[in-house]
């Protein structure tokens, strides 16, 4: 996605509009800028009185967990798991989903660990060369004889 043109370009703009420098077409060429920009600036402009961008609105829900108890959380006993955390949260009045919790702790920086009592993964590894690891597979390409 583009990135929005700075407020200092668009103070450029709206005052060579203002101080009569040109049309708003003109201006567009001069700051290469498209013209439907000009116009949606000078639009705002007429609207609010103001140079600058309004402030994007934050998309999706805002948080109600504070990340601060998870700090504490995590530096009394870092190998707190979700549910641990979950829980912990909880006797604290706070309720969350693991996933949303999750989302938060990646947020501020925190990464899953390794856990050792797990049990291993049961796919093989591949081999090196690239070339099955099976003794039969071998003796099934051989002919008969």
């Amino acid at each position: 996605m583009a990135r929005a043109y700075s407020d200092d370009l668009r103070k450029k703009l709206l005052k060579a509009y203002i101080a009569g420098q040109g049309t708003l077409r003109e201006l567009a060429l001069r700051f290469d800028v498209s013209v439907a920009w000009a116009w949606k600036v000078s639009s705002a402009h007429k609207k609010t009185g103001a140079m600058e961008r309004t402030p994007q609105r934050r998309h999706g829900r805002i948080s109600r967990l504070d990340p601060e108890p998870l700090k504490r959380l995590l530096d009394a006993q870092p190998d707190l798991t979700l549910h641990g955390l979950q829980e912990a949260l909880a006797k604290e009045g706070t309720s969350v989903s693991p996933s949303h919790l999750w989302r938060v702790l990646r947020g501020l920086g925190y990464r899953l660990k390794k856990s050792r009592s797990t049990p291993p993964n049961a796919t093989p590894k591949p081999t090196a060369s690239g070339a099955s690891s099976s003794s039969s597979a071998f003796r099934r390409s051989r002919p008969n004889g």
